[in-house]
């Protein structure tokens, strides 16, 4: 397979075209016979159509890809040489990982699996689920012996939605194999598309802890500034402040207090503590830290309404507008968003709430929130709102005024901290 590769030949096929599955499928796509595939008809014909509604694609990034074709056919992945899946992993409502898509995606390989096939997995797991949960389904479903009849492998992706400098072809991709021959064909694949080249570990398991632990780091360092925000609150001096003077220490780690949300800092802790607590071990620093950000929306929630009270507005169907309800700025995607926190927290006081933000898709946040939002933000009357709050930084908001837009009376609440100070009654 690794001349395959090197002449051009090489058939992939993946499974899963969201935000990760798709620019593999794009770069793969310019130089070998590609086949993405997908379940969701309807994200297939966008596809065919040239659009990417989770917007880290350009159209003419999907019109270079001249050897890639969208199907929902299972046949058409029968051919395939290498399987790549990429497909979520989110937890469930008690935050315990829930691998129901990436069980039916190995099912799906599974049924298109033959003899020299190379399965390669990309969504964030537990160290050990690639081998002990997801080659069993391969196995049952192929009638095919692991390692012998045919092989895995792991590459973690990193993709970072809304991020246009560190996209798919710039970053450095770690991977392995389930024997090194493996090793060999995933790394040669690999390389083939990226500039910054692949970083090969000795295992799947190794690949699989790397993954994992990146985001668990980037959670707890934004839990810590987020309990020092708390602190700082009590103490009355601006967190902001004192994080920008810290900073101008050498080593000084520039974390910037927030909700924690999304597919993947908000998430992939989970299936750490859980591999740990199945082995006996109940993990403390890593769940306080999960513990302190899933608090931060119920938070601000609370500190929104104790302003209002000091400028004495009744809080009983109260007026309260939401600036942004995606999971992150510049980016449309809503899943596992904390911002919908900060909402259900002020509802439960009574307050009436909108909510307006330029990307996400107000069908979907009626579907997953049952929140009604709009996008146009020319169409929102400030002046009768209470009070507004900025969750996400979208750039469509960076440069409102929102004092004057609002009035003085009106509690102004900045999460991301991206307003002047003068303009806002408070910020985390």
């Amino acid at each position: 397979m690794l001349d395959a590769i090197k002449n051009g030949t090489v058939k992939v096929g993946l499974i899963g075209l969201g935000y990760v599955g798709l620019p593999l499928a794009v770069e793969f796509g310019k130089k070998y016979d590609t086949v993405g595939f997908d379940i969701k008809e309807s994200r297939l014909k966008m596809l065919r159509a040239g659009q990417d509604l989770t917007l880290e694609t350009a159209p003419e990034d999907l019109k270079s890809a001249r050897f890639l074709r969208y199907s929902g056919d299972l046949n058409d992945l029968r051919d395939r040489d290498i399987l790549i899946v990429a497909v979520p992993t989110p937890v469930d409502r008690y935050n315990n990982p829930d691998l129901t898509p990436l069980y039916k995606a190995s099912e799906t390989a599974g049924k298109v699996l033959h003899k020299g096939m190379v399965v390669v997995y990309e969504s964030t797991v537990y160290p050990g689920c690639t081998e002990e949960d997801c080659v069993p389904v391969l196995e049952k479903f192929s009638g095919l012996k692991f390692n012998q009849d045919f092989f895995c492998g792991y590459s973690p992706e990193r993709i970072n939605p809304g991020d246009k400098e560190h996209t798919l072809t710039r970053i450095k991709k770690i991977v392995s194999g389930s024997t090194p021959a493996s090793a060999d064909v995933v790394q040669a694949l690999y390389d083939s598309i990226l500039s910054s080249g692949t970083y090969r570990v000795s295992s799947i398991k190794v690949a699989e802890a790397a993954k994992v632990i990146e985001n668990s780091q980037r959670d707890l360092n934004i839990a810590f500034v987020n309990e020092l925000a708390k602190i700082f609150h009590l103490i009355g001096i601006d967190t902001h402040e004192v994080l920008e003077a810290a900073g101008t220490k050498w080593n000084f780690l520039k974390f910037q207090p927030g909700l924690v949300g999304g597919h993947c800092i908000g998430v992939d802790p989970y299936y750490l503590t859980h591999k740990a607590q199945a082995l006996g071990y109940h993990p403390e620093v890593i769940l306080a830290g999960r513990r302190i950000n899933d608090g931060m929306g119920k938070y601000v929630a609370e500190a929104v309404v104790k302003l209002m009270i000091r400028k004495g507005y009744k809080i009983l169907h109260s007026k309260v507008l939401q600036l942004g309800i995606t999971f992150k700025e510049n980016c449309p995607d809503i899943r596992n968003s904390h911002a919908v926190d900060v909402v259900r927290g002020l509802q439960e006081f009574g307050c009436d709430v909108d909510v307006c933000d330029p990307l996400a898709d107000p069908a979907e946040v009626m579907n997953a929130y049952g929140l009604v939002s709009h996008r146009k933000l020319s169409d929102t009357d400030f002046r009768k709102y209470d009070a507004v709050i900025l969750a996400v930084a979208h750039k469509e908001f960076q440069n409102l005024d929102l004092r004057t837009a609002t009035g003085e009376n009106a509690v102004i609440f900045d999460v991301k901290g991206i307003l002047p100070r003068e303009q806002v009654d408070g910020r985390l």
